[in-house]
């Protein structure tokens, strides 16, 4: 088998991918995947998905995505795969004449985006964030 090109992936994905790679070409056909290699794929999914990881590394999806369920959860206040925080709280503003705020949003490792609003209505923030976390990459 030769080795795949890769182009555009993130320098960590294709840095295992070519672990996966060399570990492929040095044991025998069938052999088990060594456990370090399923660990460095199990935190690869929980940057970039679960379906690109298996996809990339070639591994069984459902394989993967049984030790995935297996891995302890990090308690983090990091947001997971595909860069959504499980849960973000927007309350309702007050009416103020002149209320200012800065908005910061960031996907990790991917796009930023700061918004500094003067007296906005809370459904424009909500529309704004939602444009930006639902953007094409």
């Amino acid at each position: 088998m030769g080795m795949r090109k890769a182009k555009g992936l993130p320098a960590g994905l294709e840095g295992l991918r070519r672990r996966f790679e060399r570990s492929r070409r040095m044991r025998k056909a069938r052999a088990r995947i060594p456990d370090p290699l399923w660990a460095a794929a199990v935190k690869m999914a929980g940057i970039h998905g679960m379906n690109r990881t298996a996809k990339t590394l070639r591994l069984d999806y459902y394989a993967l995505k049984r030790r995935v369920g297996l891995a302890k959860p990090v308690d983090s206040d990091e947001p997971k795969a595909g860069g959504f925080a499980p849960f973000v709280e927007l309350t309702p503003l007050a009416r103020c004449g002149a209320c200012e705020c800065t908005v910061e949003l960031e996907q990790a490792g991917e796009a930023k985006m700061r918004m500094h609003l003067t007296s906005v209505e809370m459904p424009d923030l909500a529309a704004l964030s939602r444009s930006f976390w639902d953007r094409q990459s």
